[in-house]
């Protein structure tokens, strides 16, 4: 794509180098999403912001007077010789911002498919290893006047939580439409990245630290097996949704009002995620069945953040899994009930615990190259869900309002369809993501979708 508005800031100068250089390694957490990045579709997240007017350039311009709140948006990740820990960042010292923001005319007619479509280009394409991992497209020509933002970052720069931190910083500071002058960010210097010996000193402290946490890590591991259910290791029902996925995504939206979504929930002791399961089950059950196809349950795969809340300098991944064994057959409130049921007693106080049970073997499978084979053949779940609690407030980005917020996951393997949740505002975005190739429904996934909302807030 060209590149065309903001211009490049000045190159960042070296800090000069005093005593030890600090190591920012990433978590162990962080290590899974980049050794499982092995699939044909990178592990990328993205989010669309859809404003209401302004110009692409003043998107551009604001995206880069901006960027120098959040670090990591400056760092690349080095993965250092065997022996001396695990990767790090470091102050990228040639950042150029015309490399990651571009502009881009949305083609005709301009409607929300057609976004969807560049944005769904956006977040498919790898980001080059040799820069900072994210990218922003502003797309204009988009009908009405409106202007859509379309960033992406790879996950292991940042998971969901993370992701909402990073927006937080590059949105207008107040929240509201407003056309004051944006004020530039002061662009830290670029520190020295650290030698060998700062690299073997930061990894014997952290093998002492691990060896210190080896009981704490018992007990968490007990809560992670917990926090995976019952049915974890258990297989899933056997469905066609299920085949090994290629490098084509496609995505429809389906957007709600929050608030009859958790009263219903409410009403039935349910939280705004089971609601979702319900929804996501029954709609998927819906599209086997015009397959002539029958199950009793799917299992759907919910990340469990292990923080509520983060900042733009703490960003990574504290994420654990909880597989849902949600029934597909009953009435709406029967079917909340149950999953109500179910994921209180996977939730534990330790929040994000079975990321010490599934990130080793993740990690072991990556390691021996079995990975990608493994998640084209397994049969633990039949979907994922992402769901995020968005800002409640509206927002704004360069004085023009964000009608809408619509984020994009991606999941390889033989997942076929996938859903990504956001509320933002009093509204609640599902995303539908599947790849065509293996099930060409979108769109009926999202009538059935929206159906499904419908029933529960009539319930």
């Amino acid at each position: 794509m060209a590149t065309d508005g903001p211009r490049t800031p000045e190159v960042p100068a070296r800090a000069p180098r005093t005593g030890r250089s600090e190591v920012q390694r990433i978590s162990p957490g962080d290590l899974v999403e980049l050794a499982t990045d092995v699939g044909p579709v990178p592990m990328n997240v993205g989010a669309v912001l859809l404003l209401a007017e302004g110009t692409g350039a003043d998107v551009a311009t604001a995206l880069a007077q901006r960027i120098g709140g959040v670090p990591r948006l400056r760092q690349r990740l080095v993965v250092p010789p065997w022996g001396l820990g695990r990767p790090y960042w470091v102050d990228d010292a040639d950042f150029d911002i015309e490399a990651h923001v571009s502009l881009v005319r949305c083609p005709g007619p301009g409607d929300e498919p057609t976004l969807l479509a560049v944005a769904v280009d956006a977040v498919t394409r790898a980001l080059p290893p040799s820069r900072p991992l994210w990218r922003a497209v502003v797309v204009t020509g988009l009908a009405d006047g409106q202007v859509a933002l379309v960033l992406v970052l790879h996950h292991v720069l940042a998971d969901g939580i993370g992701g909402l931190a990073v927006l937080a910083r590059l949105v207008d500071g107040d929240g509201t439409a407003s056309a004051a002058p944006l004020a530039s960010e002061r662009v830290r210097a670029a520190h020295p990245a650290p030698r060998v010996r700062d690299l073997l000193a930061d990894s014997a402290a952290e093998r002492w630290r691990t060896l210190r946490g080896a009981l704490r890590a018992v007990a968490r591991a007990h809560r992670g097996r917990v926090e995976l259910g019952r049915g974890g290791g258990r297989r899933a029902s056997s469905c066609s949704l299920n085949a090994p996925t290629g490098p084509r995504r496609q995505v429809a939206t389906v957007e709600v009002d929050l608030a009859p979504v958790r009263v219903a929930g409410r009403r039935y002791g349910a939280t705004v995620n089971d609601v979702l399961l319900v929804a996501v089950t029954g709609a998927m059950a819906s599209i086997l069945r015009g397959r002539g196809e029958e199950v009793a349950e799917l299992v759907v795969s919910v990340p469990v953040s292990a923080r509520d809340s983060t900042t733009s300098h703490d960003l990574g991944n504290q994420v654990g899994v909880m597989p849902v064994r949600a029934p597909v057959h009953g009435s709406v409130p029967v079917r909340l009930e149950r999953v109500a049921e179910l994921t209180r007693a996977q939730k534990t106080q330790a929040r994000g615990a079975s990321a010490g049970l599934v990130g080793p073997v993740f990690r072991l499978l990556a390691a021996a190259g079995l990975f990608r084979w493994f998640v084209d053949r397994q049969r633990l779940v039949n979907s994922f869900l992402t769901n995020m609690p968005g800002p409640t407030a509206p927002l704004a980005l360069a004085g023009a309002r964000v009608l809408r917020i619509i984020p994009i996951t991606i999941t390889a393997g033989n997942v076929g369809v996938a859903f990504a949740a956001l509320s933002y505002a009093g509204r609640l975005t599902v995303t539908v993501i599947v790849d065509p190739d293996v099930v060409p429904e979108a769109d009926a996934v999202a009538a059935a979708l929206a159906g499904e909302l419908r029933a529960v807030a009539d319930a």
